[in-house]
C-alpha cells in the first residue's frame, strides 16, 4: 500500500508544489521616464553630430572626395603635359624642321641669304 499524502489537493488528490509569486515590476515614475527619454535623445544627438563633423565623419568624407577629384584632375593635366613634352623631345631628335623652328623662334637665327627686318613701334609725340 502506498502512504497517503497528508495534504491532499481538493481537486484530485494531487498536491501542487509551492511556487513563489513573481513580484510585478513597479511602474516607472513620470520623472524616470522623462529622464531616460532625455538621456536617449541626448546620446542620439551626440552620435549624429559625431557622424557629421567628427573624425572620418560626413564632412571629412566630402572634403576628401573633393580633394581626390582635384588631385585626379591635376594628375590628368600633368600626364597630358608630359605626353606633349615627350612628343616635342621626339620631334627635336628626329625632325630637322622642328630644330630649325626652335632656333628661329628662341634664338633669333636666320638662314644664309635671308634679310632680317626689325620694326620698332614708336610712341607718337605728345
Amino acid at each position: 500500500m502506498l502512504p497517503q499524502d497528508p495534504h491532499p489537493d481538493r481537486r484530485g488528490g494531487r498536491v501542487e508544489p509551492l511556487r513563489r509569486q513573481r513580484a510585478a515590476p513597479a511602474p516607472a515614475s513620470t520623472f524616470q521616464r522623462r529622464t531616460v527619454h532625455l538621456l536617449l535623445v541626448f546620446v542620439t544627438l551626440v552620435l549624429v553630430a559625431d557622424s557629421l563633423v567628427g573624425e572620418k565623419g560626413l564632412l571629412d568624407s566630402m572634403r576628401a572626395r573633393r580633394e581626390y577629384r582635384e588631385v585626379a584632375a591635376s594628375l590628368d593635366s600633368l600626364r597630358r603635359e608630359n605626353a606633349r613634352m615627350l612628343e616635342e623631345v621626339r620631334r627635336l631628335k628626329e625632325d630637322p624642321a622642328a630644330i630649325e623652328a626652335v632656333a628661329r623662334e628662341e634664338l633669333g637665327l636666320i638662314r644664309d641669304g635671308e634679310v632680317l627686318f626689325i620694326i620698332k613701334d614708336e610712341k607718337p609725340p605728345r
